[in-house]
């Protein structure tokens, strides 16, 4: 007797741990009420996601509250969320980083088919609507401090061959070995490297070019420290780099759920600049600002574009 009442708790306790095996803290992703937004571990996806939440919770009437499911790893662990059922939105995904990963289709470097692949195949394969651009593209960039730039009159990035053997380059760890548009890459596409490249943590390539331990850094476009630092970014003449526009993501079920949500979305289209986004970040990572309070702030003084045409 005492082993059956032993197994019974068993098996009751499995149940318990199996339905929590989805994602930290989600509950009930399937109610047709539940709206939940993926993010990754960055301040600007988190302030994306807040932005979000204030315009469904806006455009809604307060009838839904959508909850925020952050320091998701990558792109793919946000889509796998959203495959589970775990999710039904993300905050924005990169139109580079998509095409490449999730669509597994070949990379572009044309804009605006990069974005029109991208909402073909997330609806042909995921039936799920991948957005215009918000109006922000995050991608590695050239840059170098105001004096260097006008020391050396730099403005795009073929200028910086002149000065290969004498400038010094840092670059993100990942970017020194990435395949496609990593340094490799770029030293084909050209025709020139650097005399001294070092490698290191993206967060440390910043300051090591305000302190002149550095005189150019690859980095990301919509950091918050290149308006903070004064830094400039270098034009890519070439046009290396791939487009990484980013847009929210959402299934076709939560539309047809909560049109409302279509509308709040749409409306958010082309309304963060690559500027306004490096200002936004510097919020929060230079200043220690909450990502919620940044959104609010945001999202209050631009009264919900209230004015701006969204939806169907």
């Amino acid at each position: 007797m005492k082993n059956i009442k032993y197994i019974f708790i068993v098996l009751a306790l499995s149940l318990v741990v199996l339905s929590g095996c989805g994602l930290p803290g989600l509950g009930d992703s399937n109610s047709k009420d539940s709206v939940k937004i993926t993010a990754t571990e960055s301040s600007e996806t988190k302030i994306v996601a807040n932005i979000e939440k204030l315009m469904i919770e806006h455009y809604t009437n307060g009838e839904v509250k959508p909850s925020i499911i952050g320091n998701l790893g990558s792109s793919i662990v946000q889509h796998n969320a959203l495959m589970r059922g775990d999710a039904n939105m993300s905050a924005v995904r990169f139109t580079g980083t998509e095409l490449t990963s999730v669509l597994d289709a070949p990379p572009t470097r044309d804009a605006n088919k990069a974005m029109d692949e991208s909402q073909r195949l997330f609806k042909k394969k995921y039936n799920q609507k991948y957005y215009h651009s918000l109006g922000f593209e995050n991608t590695y960039a050239f840059m170098v401090t105001k004096e260097t730039a006008d020391k050396y009159h730099l403005e795009k990035v073929s200028d910086l061959e002149k000065y290969k053997d004498q400038l010094r380059l840092g670059m993100d760890t990942q970017w020194m070995n990435r395949a496609g548009d990593g340094y490799p890459a770029f030293q084909k596409e050209y025709g020139f490297k650097f005399k001294s490249a070092r490698p290191m943590q993206i967060g440390l390539v910043y300051d090591a070019l305000k302190n002149k331990k550095l005189d150019i850094a690859v980095g990301y476009s919509t950091d918050g420290r290149i308006a903070a630092y004064n830094l400039k970014i270098l034009k890519d003449d070439r046009n290396f780099f791939p487009p990484y526009d980013g847009s929210p993501l959402a299934t076709e079920e939560l539309i047809k759920d909560h049109p409302e949500i279509d509308k709040a979305l749409t409306k958010l289209e082309n309304t963060i600049s690559t500027k306004e986004m490096q200002k936004l970040n510097y919020e929060a990572d230079g200043k220690g600002k909450e990502p919620a309070v940044i959104a609010e702030e945001f999202i209050k003084k631009h009264n919900y574009f209230e004015d701006k045409k969204g939806g169907q």
